[in-house]
Formats: structure tokens, C-alpha cells, sequence
């Protein structure tokens, strides 16, 4: 009996070691780090590998280093010039230091949305529907200013942000279609006048050049007569211009 008693008693030891050496162990991947709170206040950040805490005194927190692609639900916003339209956008951002965004804010993936939400209707509010729709770029920058500055103290950094979708009402798209087709229409008639204008001053500059030479005038009426002897299914009817004779008249008299 005591036999038993001293195996039993080396078996509890055994599996109590076992515990603490479980317990002790924590292996984190290429992409995690592990914030440590000894005693409850914090100790280190610990990186990749194999790595040993204090059982029971030691507590270890796995954080994610990977770059998160968060999709902003789409938002009701009225813009600057009381458009009501429906936007969505994704923001990607990764925490670059752990131990703020455990210590400073509870449940920092939740904190982000929220601030992105936020933050996509305050700075949508602030612009026009045709800004919206022609600098998309310039409003992602600043949209991606404002909540990189915002979440620095959490220790997560915001890399872009990006408008994906612009709904917009039916009457609007009703109007942007009518105000698309007036502005076709207004630079057709634009590009018509310039050619008519060139047309114009070209033919003026001609009308210079062949009166100046008074020959020109009757090469260029010969000119026609041949274009239009070309149609042999047509009787054609044409006057005989005097000038056209006054050289052999004046060839005649000599």
C-alpha cells in the first residue's frame, strides 16, 4: 500500500509539472505578436517563436499583425448641396503596435468601423455630389488623413481607404442624364460654328487670291465644267461669263 501511495504521488507531480509546463509555453506565428501583462499591468511584447511566460503570474494577449480589409457599411448621406445618396467604402489598415491597441481601446477592430462610419459621413457631408463623383481620389486621401490621425493612439494604421459605391436617387440619375445629353449637345454645336467659322476665313482667303489674279477666276470656272461633265446622264445649262472671252477677244484685235 505504501508503494502504491508513493507512485500515485509521483504520477499527480508528474502531470502537475506537465501543467505548468503547458502553461508556460506559447508559440506565436510570423504574423503575431504577444503582448504580455504580469500581474495584470504590462510587461513586454513578445514576437514570433517559441516563447515561456510565469504561469499564473503571466498573462499573454496574441494580436495580429496582417494588413485588414474592413467593408464600411453603406451610409445615408446628404451632401453639400442636399443630395440624399447612399455610399459604402473598405478600409484597410494593420496594427503596428500592439500593446496600444489592447491597452488604449477595447476591441480596436470595433472601434475602427465605427470610426470609419463616422467619419464617411462627415467628410461626404462637406462636399458636393459633383465633387464626389470627379475627385473620388482627392476625397479618399483626405478620408484616409483624418482616420489615420484618429486611431495613432491606438496603435493601428490606417493605409487607404477607398469609395466603392455611389447609389444614387432616380430622379437624380434622371437629371445627370438629361444634363449629360444638353452638354453633348451644346459642345456639337460648339465644334459646328468652329467649322463653319473655319470654313468661312478659308474661303474668304480664296476669294482674296482669285481676285487678285483675274486668271485664276477663269481656270477655276473650267475647273467646274470638267466636275460636272462627269454626269453624262444629265442636260446641263450654264452661262457663258464675258470674261471668259475677253482674252481671245483682246487676242484678235492684236
Amino acid at each position: 500500500m505504501f508503494g502504491l501511495g508513493i507512485n500515485f504521488f509521483w504520477l499527480i507531480a508528474l502531470a502537475f509539472i506537465l501543467v505548468i509546463i503547458t502553461s508556460a509555453v506559447r508559440i506565436l506565428l510570423e504574423y503575431e505578436r504577444g503582448v504580455v501583462f504580469r500581474l495584470g499591468r504590462f510587461s513586454s511584447v513578445k514576437g514570433p517563436g517559441l516563447k515561456f511566460i510565469i504561469p499564473v503570474i503571466d498573462q499573454m494577449k496574441k494580436i495580429s499583425m496582417r494588413t485588414v480589409a474592413m467593408d464600411v457599411p453603406p451610409q445615408d448621406v446628404i451632401t453639400r448641396d442636399n443630395v440624399s445618396i447612399k455610399v459604402n467604402a473598405v478600409l484597410y489598415f494593420r496594427v503596428v503596435h500592439p500593446d496600444k491597441a489592447l491597452i488604449e481601446v477595447e476591441k480596436y477592430l470595433y472601434a475602427t468601423s465605427q470610426l470609419a462610419q463616422t467619419s464617411l459621413r462627415s467628410v461626404l457631408g462637406q462636399v458636393e455630389l459633383d465633387e464626389l463623383l470627379s475627385q473620388r481620389d482627392k476625397i479618399n486621401q483626405n478620408l484616409q488623413e483624418i482616420l489615420d490621425r484618429q486611431t495613432d493612439p491606438w496603435g493601428v494604421k490606417i493605409s487607404n481607404v477607398e469609395i466603392k459605391h455611389v447609389d444614387l436617387p432616380a430622379e437624380m440619375q434622371r437629371a445627370m442624364a438629361r444634363q449629360a445629353e444638353a452638354e453633348r449637345e451644346r459642345r456639337s454645336k460648339i465644334i459646328h460654328a468652329e467649322g463653319e467659322f473655319q470654313a468661312a476665313a478659308n474661303l474668304a482667303k480664296a476669294a482674296q487670291q482669285i481676285t487678285a489674279e483675274p486668271g485664276a477666276l477663269q481656270l477655276r470656272f473650267l475647273q467646274t465644267l470638267t466636275e460636272v461633265a462627269a454626269e453624262k446622264n444629265s442636260t446641263i445649262l450654264f452661262p457663258l461669263p464675258i470674261d471668259l472671252l475677253k482674252p481671245f477677244l483682246e487676242k484678235d484685235k492684236d
